[in-house]
């Protein structure tokens, strides 16, 4: 791949150790890998030989945006009417039988619609978690649509094994045999899995609940997750409901319950933990257990204002996550990063939490609890993920701090985004993947879906 410089950048935003933001800045970028980054003047060398030469003048530049949870498939049901104004238990029983009708060119398409929305809002890595499998769906069906879109993805192969005919959430026709689950997740992980610097695909194990799932089938996927190398993910103390579930079946807190079946320590990350205690708050830092916080969602079920300052306080590994898009009902992580810092403030105060802590988050957090260490900043030997966010327009012109500015008055989208310094995203608009196409496949799943509701 030929040299590209970004160049000319109002603010670069490193994300390194020591958190350097360069004004004026220009980044090198070569083959997917970061060869430089400083003042603009101070690359000129490099501009000379550049194949490619950008300007990103009135522009921020930082990081791709890291999304550590989130369940694409729920992209084609967003505000279900039924749905819009319950917890969380209620609204899973209202959708259960809607995603019960998906097939695999639904998934597909919805998987699509959600990375799509995500990539255009800035972000180069996410995660999934698809939990169920009706009528031949597969993961195949996500890590297919992802390479249309070209951001890094991380999906994980989900299950629901114990349905309501045993004390479980689900119905039983959307349960699986729990030999088949685990089968099933090691052909994935041989097929797709790659533990490599620079991947685009990696596979996580992901059961989806305490309680949707077995707890010989929680100790048995992460006694698989540990030999195959791969990370362990799924909900974790969501709300007031999901403890009380935790605290009647298995007579202890949510946090107790991962550690006694192996899900503490740095391969695992638990999605929401808006309901942890002190306890386990000292658990998860203790054991360097990552946590997605999903503050869009959780408010949006009523769960709850997750503690999230004092997780930061105790050293918690955290990313940011946007959930489902039938929870939330959106996909875009500077809102979330926006959304967490003010819950923090409406609890704490006004100088509860920081902008630049939030953006931290959304970037290097995130990455890191995905085990991502490649990835989530901007220095020289890392992989070229970029995010440029053109500041010049109407929704933040007038900002002192452009880079406070891109969490309390956040852009609607990305300018460009890179992925491995391919353009994924320039002038606001797709370029590996045709934005018509990919609404229209999902309308056309949304038109069926409705009919069969």
């Amino acid at each position: 791949m030929t040299l590209t410089v970004l160049k000319n950048a109002d603010h670069l935003v490193c994300m390194d150790d020591v958190r350097r933001e360069v004004p004026n800045a220009a980044i090198a970028f070569r083959n997917g890998v970061i060869e430089a980054v400083g003042p603009t003047h101070e690359l000129a060398e490099l501009l000379t030989q550049a194949s490619t030469v950008i300007d990103a003048r009135g522009c921020v530049v930082t990081p791709g945006l890291v999304n550590t949870h989130h369940h694409l498939f729920q992209s084609l049901t967003r505000a279900v009417p039924g749905a819009t104004s319950a917890p969380l238990f209620g609204w899973l029983k209202r959708l259960y039988p809607i995603w019960a009708q998906y097939r695999p060119e639904d998934v597909f398409a919805a998987t699509q619609l959600g990375l799509a929305e995500l990539a255009l809002s800035g972000c180069t890595l996410s995660s999934d978690h698809l939990y169920l499998f009706p009528n031949g769906v597969t993961l195949d069906d996500t890590i297919a649509a992802a390479s249309e879109i070209g951001i890094r993805f991380h999906p994980t192969r989900g299950a629901m094994s114990v349905g309501e005919s045993k004390g479980g959430l689900p119905p039983d026709s959307l349960v699986e045999d729990e030999a088949a689950i685990l089968a099933d997740t090691i052909r994935v992980i041989d097929r797709f899995h790659d533990p490599s610097d620079g991947a685009m695909i990696r596979v996580g194990v992901a059961p989806c609940s305490p309680f949707s799932v077995s707890q010989d089938l929680m100790r048995d996927a992460a006694l698989l997750a540990r030999e195959k190398r791969v990370m362990l993910h799924t909900h974790l103390a969501e709300d007031a409901d999901d403890v009380a579930f935790s605290l009647a079946r298995f007579g202890c807190r949510p946090g107790e319950y991962a550690e006694r079946l192996g899900w503490t320590g740095p391969d695992v990350w638990h999605a929401h933990c808006v309901q942890l205690d002190a306890q386990e708050i000292d658990l998860f830092a203790r054991t360097r257990t990552g946590i997605a916080h999903c503050p869009c969602s959780n408010c949006r079920l009523g769960s709850g204002i997750a503690p999230l300052k004092a997780m930061v306080d105790k050293g918690v590994r955290l990313g940011l996550g946007v959930d489902g898009s039938a929870s939330n009902d959106s996909g875009n992580l500077l809102l979330e990063a926006r959304q967490a810092l003010l819950l923090q403030r409406a609890i704490g105060g006004a100088a509860a939490f920081d902008p630049r802590d939030a953006l931290f988050l959304a970037t290097r957090g995130g990455a890191g609890i995905l085990g991502r260490d490649d990835c989530g900043s901007l220095e020289p030997g890392k992989r070229a993920d970029i995010a440029v966010w053109d500041m010049s327009e109407i929704h933040s012109l007038g900002s002192w701090d452009p880079v406070a500015a891109l969490i309390l008055s956040p852009p609607p989208g990305a300018r460009d985004v890179f992925v491995e310094g391919r353009a994924v995203v320039r002038d606001h608009d797709l370029v590996q993947a045709s934005r018509r196409e990919i609404l229209r496949a999902a309308d056309r799943s949304l038109v069926r879906l409705k009919g069969l509701a």
